[in-house]
């Protein structure tokens, strides 16, 4: 219109110099802040209440020994979990419930033999960084055994772990894990698999298979799988099981409660939600169980 010199014959509006412009878009959350909101709200939808995941300092006992895992277990050693030197030990436990414990492991009982070895106190005393918010929920379900008419429960946590890993493309020192727990009675392995359906499908992530695995503290156990459609692979993504009799009953709850779990990280599910192949590469510690160590 300039070059035309159009614009002598046409009408056009005062401008004000004054207006504001298009706000330009910033401040996006990060995607793994996204998928934790996701996360969040799915379980809240769910009817579940949230645990407070605010120690990531724990003792041994509570990270390992209530969960029923042997105090020779690899991962408890120095090369796999990071080892307080300042406090290096913890001082108050209820003596009670720990010697329990103690017993369990070392003569067995509930129908158990246990590990048949000499439990050492000075080993459940020593603080380190969490290595799976597990701690939180054995801490909850002591908590819950020691109330006076037993109460089902569904609970969810979503914080950060620590795991003394060197970094790589497929391990990293710091991750997260969302950890649901369900308490009641007469439930079921079936129960547990339509839960993680459900708690997927909500998610977006339909294609879904389970493997039979091994955890200390769960029996039966299953490795949870999805398919990854920028991999074209399945990949792991979670960790599940009934916990054993062994690790509840000494915490006081009735022998007729289950207690079904489920443990998943947040970086696997979000590559997969997002299709990113580069940072597939960057989840999870392969081979690592989320619902706790190995």
């Amino acid at each position: 219109m300039i070059t035309s010199g159009s614009w002598r014959t046409k009408s056009f509006k005062s401008y004000n110099f004054k207006a504001l412009g298009v706000p330009p878009a910033a401040g996006h959350l990060h995607p793994l802040m996204k998928v934790r909101s996701e996360y969040r709200q799915i379980f809240l939808e769910m009817g579940f209440t949230e645990m407070p995941t605010n120690n990531f300092v724990e003792s041994s006992f509570w990270n390992f020994d209530a969960l029923f895992q042997p105090q020779q277990h690899p991962a408890r050693d120095a090369h796999d979990t990071f080892f307080l030197k300042d406090p290096m030990y913890s001082h108050t436990f209820p003596m009670e419930y720990l010697q329990r414990v103690k017993r369990t492991h070392e003569r067995g009982g509930y129908g158990s033999t246990g590990y048949q070895y000499s439990w050492k106190y000075e080993e459940a005393q020593k603080n380190l960084l969490r290595t799976h918010t597990t701690a939180v929920s054995a801490r909850m379900l002591y908590q819950l055994g020691q109330q006076e008419e037993f109460t089902p429960v569904k609970w969810f946590s979503i914080d950060r772990v620590f795991r003394n890993e060197t970094l790589d493309a497929t391990h990293l020192a710091e991750f997260h894990q969302i950890e649901g727990v369900v308490a009641d009675y007469n439930l079921t392995l079936g129960h547990l698999m339509g839960m993680l359906y459900e708690f997927f499908k909500k998610l977006g992530i339909e294609k879904l298979r389970f493997k039979p695995a091994y955890n200390p503290y769960t029996e039966p156990s299953m490795e949870v799988f999805s398919y990854h459609e920028g991999l074209g692979k399945w990949v792991e993504v979670g960790n599940s099981g009934m916990f054993r009799p062994e690790m509840l009953l000494p915490m006081g709850l009735p022998r007729e409660v289950s207690v079904i779990a489920w443990g998943v990280s947040l970086e696997r599910p979000t590559m997969i939600k997002y299709r990113s192949e580069q940072h597939s590469r960057v989840g999870r510690s392969q081979g690592r169980s989320a619902n706790g160590p190995r």
